[in-house]
């Protein structure tokens, strides 16, 4: 488990920093994080110096939209999940964007491991950081919930980490 809060990695280029967010088929986890830690950086007006980017380490449902039941989720919940087609994780990534956070520990092994910019998207979470967002696949529409709700408080806090990574120089 990771401590808690952990601290950024410091970006790349100043001012600026690249979130890419990782889990297994980059139709529910993953995108779900995506489109909530997009909005969240827009209510803090980090939108013009943060990107976020999300992939499946699979490549199954590249191209395809989130899971029906992902975006109805989110749909009920006031965002807009209908921009999101799938991609696959490109093993370069570490190296292009500041932070790789993963949904669980299969990921986290699809991607060789934890290292300074590669690490568990949860453990930002102010709960219980360091675990792992289940993946609701297999399950029902609460489980769609249930990760919705993580997803937004650990992005809140990661967005509150964005702010010193971040801060305008000028």
């Amino acid at each position: 488990m990771a401590a808690h809060p952990p601290q950024l990695p410091p970006p790349r280029t100043p001012g600026r920093y690249r979130i890419a967010l990782v889990c297994l088929g980059n139709i529910c986890r993953s995108p779900t994080a995506h489109v909530v830690l997009e909005r969240r950086l827009v209510e803090a007006g980090l939108a013009d110096r943060v990107e976020v980017a999300s992939s499946g380490t699979g490549g199954w449902h590249v191209g395809n939209p989130m899971d029906d039941r992902a975006a109805a989720t989110l749909t009920a919940a006031g965002y807009d999940p209908s921009r999101h087609r799938a991609r696959q994780y490109d093993a370069s990534w570490p190296e292009a964007y500041d932070l790789v956070l993963v949904m669980d520990e299969a990921n986290l092994a699809d991607v060789l491991g934890r290292t300074d910019r590669v690490g568990l998207f949860r453990d930002f979470d102010p709960i219980d950081p360091g675990a792992e967002v289940p993946d609701p696949y297999y399950g029902g529409a609460d489980g769609f919930e249930e990760v919705l709700a993580m997803v937004e408080r650990t992005s809140d806090a990661i967005v509150t980490a964005l702010h010193g990574a971040v801060a305008d120089p000028g």
